[in-house]
């Protein structure tokens, strides 16, 4: 089974364990992550003005790639697919904005038609947590851990389609695959205060701890994210109150690939 797949700028300098783990575990349960040619950066936010068209385009290009390639594209990095999966709505059902496209860049033509899927997603959908859990070495019995999801995964809702924005499972049955025990708490869909971390210090250091306390009160021992910027950010704000690390590390490590023979041969 093969996936074309977008990395994006993140997984290839700060976020490098999220991308090699993910690729040694597809390996491991039996598809391939593709990455596709000549991918430029998806911009990280999806921009909202209704007339911007140039700063969506090198996701239009990937888009359509894959679609040329005839397969679905794979991300990891939640705003690689925030943005990319709005970029694809925005293709399918605003005909100006196809139109726009076009006029921009006639090798622009596109309608929407690439499946967008996030590594999760994968692992639920494509392959199954049955054979996931199936696929488990080293079960982690005993761990407490609680999923971050953040912002961008779920929202908005009815674009994004990955799991119910208010109560999703999708990251705690990932958990449970493993063989470890997901800890539910009210906060594990919040923002972490990311894309203020820079202007408004203190508030995204409130949203951090306010993220990490919650989910210790409700017996968390870890975090788990999808997120670069989720990941970053509660490391450096609330670290002190629990660890946070990258979901497909996690899945190395139940699947018996160690961690730097997974570096070393990625």
């Amino acid at each position: 089974m093969i996936f074309d797949y977008y990395p994006g700028c993140t997984l290839n300098t700060k976020a490098k364990e999220l991308d090699i783990f993910a690729r040694k575990a597809a390996e491991k349960l039996g598809f391939e992550l593709r990455e596709i040619e000549d991918w430029q950066c998806c911009g990280a936010v999806y921009p909202m003005g209704a007339d911007v068209v140039a700063s969506k385009t090198p996701s239009v290009r990937a888009l359509k790639a894959s679609q040329d390639n005839g397969r679905a594209l794979v991300t990891l990095c939640s705003a690689c697919h925030h943005v990319l999966k709005r970029v694809n709505r925005d293709a399918a059902e605003d005909a100006e904005f196809r139109a726009t496209l076009t006029a921009y860049d006639e090798e622009l033509e596109y309608n929407g038609g690439t499946e967008v899927l996030h590594f999760l997603e994968v692992l639920r959908d494509k392959i199954g947590f049955d054979k996931v859990k199936a696929a488990v070495t080293n079960p982690l019995i005993g761990r407490k851990i609680g999923a971050y999801y953040g912002c961008m995964l779920l929202r908005p809702g009815a674009v994004m389609a990955f799991d119910d924005p208010e109560s999703p499972t999708i990251i705690e049955d990932f958990i449970k695959a493993l063989g470890a025990t997901p800890v539910t708490y009210a906060m594990r869909n919040e923002c972490c205060g990311g894309y203020i971390s820079l202007a408004e210090k203190e508030m995204s250091a409130k949203m951090c701890h306010a993220v990490a306390e919650d989910a210790v009160r409700r017996g968390a021992e870890e975090l788990i994210t999808a997120c670069p910027l989720c990941a970053y950010n509660v490391k450096k704000q609330a670290g002190d109150i629990l660890p946070i690390t990258y979901f497909t590390k996690l899945l190395a490590e139940a699947l018996g690939l160690d961690g730097e023979e997974a570096k070393a041969n990625a």
